[in-house]
């Protein structure tokens, strides 16, 4: 399956591991070219709706650069921002706020 990238607080820029993940999403994808990946971009819940919705999405197109860098075609990827709508923890607290800050990679054929 293709890897979850986390950011830091009020960051888009990609750690080191978050760069292993994508290089390792990079890798699939250019195994299978009849796939195509839609990058969701999600926050914690701190900040305003309108602001989250800003930073998921820096934070898609931060992971869609990085994939094209590395050779994957950005007609097969497509960026959308969640903001803090749709966490992957429910928690209110900093473990649960670091596992609602990522990009979420969801794949479909073509």
């Amino acid at each position: 399956p293709l890897r979850v990238v986390y950011y830091d607080y009020d960051s888009a820029e990609l750690s080191a591991e978050a760069r292993a993940a994508l290089d390792a999403n990079a890798a699939l994808l250019k195994k299978y070219p009849t796939w195509t990946v839609t990058v969701e971009g999600h926050c914690d819940e701190r900040g305003t709706q309108e602001y989250n919705l800003a930073l998921g999405e820096k934070r898609a197109l931060a992971a869609r650069d990085y994939l094209t860098k590395l050779g994957v075609s950005g007609d097969r990827i497509v960026t959308i921002s969640y903001g803090e709508e749709a966490p992957s923890d429910p928690g209110h607290n900093e473990s649960s706020w670091a596992l609602n800050r990522r990009c979420e990679f969801n794949k479909a054929t073509r």
